[in-house]
């Protein structure tokens, strides 16, 4: 179905995009400036190095996405959180890490939840050796099968409007 799609280069893309994220809000830094940055950068290097590039068209979706829809991708999260649990809580690698694989399930259909979660978890995996994967793995999981029942084989049994009309 998607066998022309880069996995190493999207995954790159995800990988950066966690960095770009975590370098804005560090730094206090604009989205399109850091997204021009990193793209100078891959050119830079893959000139150098002859290895694989990220998807930098992946890489700004996503990115320009996170910043686009912040309130909406971390009222999602909040809602996956402990009941005593604040996102300004979750250090910023993490915070970064939930905003990227969580605009994905909210907005990027074309992308299978079920990648979404591995790729994010792998990515929380290569930051963290605590339980810090595990909460990513737990909180997308819950996202997804809430936002994407239809993957995980979950009837959707009343739309959201049908709920609230009656």
């Amino acid at each position: 179905m998607h066998a022309n799609i880069d996995t190493r280069g999207r995954h790159l893309a995800r990988l950066s995009a966690v960095q770009a994220l975590y370098q804005m809000e560090i730094a206090d830094q604009k989205s399109k400036f850091v997204v021009r940055q990193f793209n100078e950068h891959w050119t830079e290097q893959a000139v150098k190095d002859g290895e694989g590039i990220a998807d930098s068209d992946f890489f700004e979706l996503i990115v320009l996405g996170v910043v686009a829809e912040q309130e909406v991708v971390d009222e999602a999260i909040a809602g996956k959180l402990g009941k005593n649990w604040k996102l300004s809580r979750l250090d910023v690698t993490l915070r970064a890490i939930m905003r990227c694989a969580s605009y994905e399930l909210l907005r990027m259909f074309d992308v299978p939840a079920i990648v979404v979660v591995d790729e994010y978890v792998g990515l929380a995996k290569d930051f963290y050796a605590g339980k810090e994967p595990n909460f990513v793995n737990a909180a997308l999981d819950k996202l997804a099968r809430e936002r994407r029942p239809g993957e995980f084989g979950i009837p959707t049994s009343l739309t959201d409007t049908e709920k609230t009309d009656g």
